[in-house]
């Protein structure tokens, strides 16, 4: 090539912008998307695998660009695993620095691939549970920063979800930012965590593991909304709890998590007769069907393992890999919970808060009268909150 030809060259590729002069690989359309090559490309956890450009449902509103990427992370047995999520750019120019992230850990919708936020459509079964947090997520992108949304290991990628696993869960939320910053460079390193109910509980975890996981990243703060906690404390009510509802939606999830992360615990074998019949419908349905009463959610939750197992074992794990009480978080915190809340009850975020207090965690802990589970995403003064927080934190 002559030399003024190679010079010409080199300063178009200096002239575009970082995300178009960046290598990535284009991954196919539909859900092959989310079926990774044998051999996983990228290095190390948070390495990008592929990406593409995300339209329809689940692509936020408000933004430059939004895109749908598989990328590297570790599973709740400790294995490397394909994740996928998805990144939003806001409008206008990145500042100095590059743009602030906010990485959200979303709620409960289910453990089948279905369930994934990143799948989300009108008549997607879950599209509800993914729906509601939309306008929160459209205020932080519209206040200036990117916004990553992991749809956890296993949920939408090869293998299962381990619902509710602390550690899996907080990888996936804090390699999602790793992978974001390789697919466009002018993501920066503040970052924000936030999250709710089952995502509250993965904030915390990721905040908690971010200094050793991804120390490159800048965490300035962590938002918990109405977040999952004490999951051993609950399990061992299992047996107090007598009437049908929509409860025994999640208590099959949690036992089929923990059957996940924990298979030398042989939880499958603990199940009633009519539980296991169901079991393998946590697999493949999203949580509004295993709620409905021709699931789950028509037997109590007492019901669901046999009468003479002793739940211990069960509680004693479940405290061990997912509670967030013990965590040691070295940065600011908030946690939001509403008193009407009957998903997450207050009791138990208020011992969370209790907890961290005593463990010196930077905490702000604030309750909401009269506010249910979902409305301290939706509810006009807890999402204004929110957002204020988060700029707080990120300017």
């Amino acid at each position: 090539m002559p030399k003024l030809a190679l010079v010409f060259a080199l300063l178009l590729v200096a002239a575009l912008p970082a995300s178009a002069a960046a290598k990535v690989r284009k991954g196919p359309a539909g859900t092959a998307f989310y079926t990774p090559p044998s051999h996983l490309p990228g290095k190390g956890h948070g390495g990008l695998i592929w990406a593409r450009r995300l339209t329809g449902t689940a692509a936020l509103k408000g933004g430059s660009a939004n895109k749908l990427m598989l990328y590297r992370s570790r599973g709740a047995t400790g294995k490397t695993a394909a994740v996928s999520g998805t990144l939003t750019l806001p409008k206008g120019h990145a500042p100095k620095g590059g743009w602030p992230v906010v990485t959200y850990a979303h709620g409960t919708t289910g453990i089948a691939d279905v369930c994934a936020p990143s799948r989300d459509s009108a008549s997607n079964p879950a599209h509800g549970l993914n729906a509601y947090a939309y306008p929160l997520l459209q205020r932080w992108l519209k206040a200036g920063y990117a916004v990553v949304r992991t749809d956890y290991a296993g949920l939408g990628t090869p293998g299962a979800h381990a619902f509710l696993n602390g550690h899996a869960e907080g990888y996936s939320v804090l390699d999602a930012v790793r992978a974001a910053r390789q697919l466009d460079k002018r993501i920066g390193r503040r970052v924000a965590i936030a999250g709710h109910s089952q995502g509250g509980q993965a904030a915390l975890w990721a905040a908690s593991l971010a200094r050793k996981w991804t120390p490159e990243l800048k965490v300035r703060g962590t938002l918990a909304l109405a977040p999952v906690s004490h999951l051993g404390e609950q399990a061992a009510l299992l047996r107090s709890l007598t009437s049908a509802g929509p409860i025994s939606g999640f208590a099959a999830m949690i036992l089929r998590g923990l059957d996940l992360a924990r298979p030398s615990l042989g939880v499958s074998s603990d199940l009633s007769p009519r539980a296991a019949a169901l079991y393998p419908q946590t697999l493949s349905e999203c949580l509004p069907h295993l709620q409905s009463s021709d699931s789950f959610g028509g037997m109590a939750p007492a019901d669901i393992v046999r009468s003479d197992v002793d739940v211990a074992p069960i509680a004693k794990a479940l405290s061990t890999e997912d509670d967030p009480e013990d965590l040691k978080i070295p940065t600011s915190v908030r946690i939001e919970q509403g008193t009407a809340d009957t998903t997450v009850f207050q009791a138990f975020t208020d011992a969370l808060a209790d907890s961290f207090h005593k463990r010196g965690v930077h905490l702000v802990y604030k309750v909401y009268e009269g506010v249910n589970h979902g409305g301290v995403v939706t509810t006009a003064k807890p999402a204004g909150d929110a957002t204020k927080y988060i700029r707080s934190r990120l300017g």
